[in-house]
């Protein structure tokens, strides 16, 4: 059965998470400001439901091509699940984002770094394989699902920048709880998966 719950935990998890994309947005306002901004989100957002589109065309072949590929694939996507609580919960060294011209925060750009976002790229074939192509083979439904996990990586983006340094205080400060709480859901998903 489709767990919606899980589903959100993960897709929440890993829109909001630091990572290239929202440590980029988050420097944009300060750096750009708010509104320059704008285009470099929005190529974001174009660029991860391109790779939605994607790894749905990959697992979707995947699926037609060897319908046994399910389980490995979901021992795969868990593996993934326990590296990502890992390495939440292992401290790392404080990522420095570097300080850009505005001339790098466009539309194009902003797409072209999601295409090659290795982050994007495993979250979509993980979310794609073991949430739901087990239960959805209607093309428009998982299109449908590929916009939903897109918008929320977008609505990720947007908090990284209005919130900007804010942002980044808040993960410092309560960096553990965060971490932990981040790990608790993903470790949630992974039984979800599974059982």
């Amino acid at each position: 059965m489709f767990s919606l719950i899980s589903f959100f935990s993960y897709v929440l998890v890993m829109s909001y998470t630091p990572g290239p994309i929202n440590s980029m947005s988050m420097n944009n306002v300060k750096t750009i400001g708010l509104r320059n901004s704008i285009l470099f989100n929005l190529g974001n957002y174009a660029g991860h439901f391109m790779v939605m589109l994607g790894c749905l065309a990959f697992s979707k072949i995947l699926y037609t091509a060897i319908p046994q590929i399910q389980f490995p694939m979901k021992i795969l996507g868990s593996i993934y699940l326990a590296y990502l609580i890992i390495k939440t919960i292992v401290p790392s060294k404080k990522h420095e984002t570097k300080e850009n011209d505005s001339s790098n925060r466009s539309f194009f750009v902003g797409l072209l770094l999601q295409l090659v976002n290795i982050k994007v790229i495993l979250f979509g074939i993980t979310a794609i394989s073991s949430y739901l192509l087990p239960y959805y083979k209607n093309t428009l439904i998982l299109m449908l699902f590929a916009v939903l996990m897109s918008t929320i990586q977008l609505s990720g983006n947007i908090c990284w920048t209005l919130f900007g340094s804010l942002m980044n205080k808040l993960f410092y400060n309560h960096r553990t709880v965060l971490n932990i709480i981040m790990a608790a859901m993903l470790l949630y998903c992974i039984v979800k998966l599974l059982v």
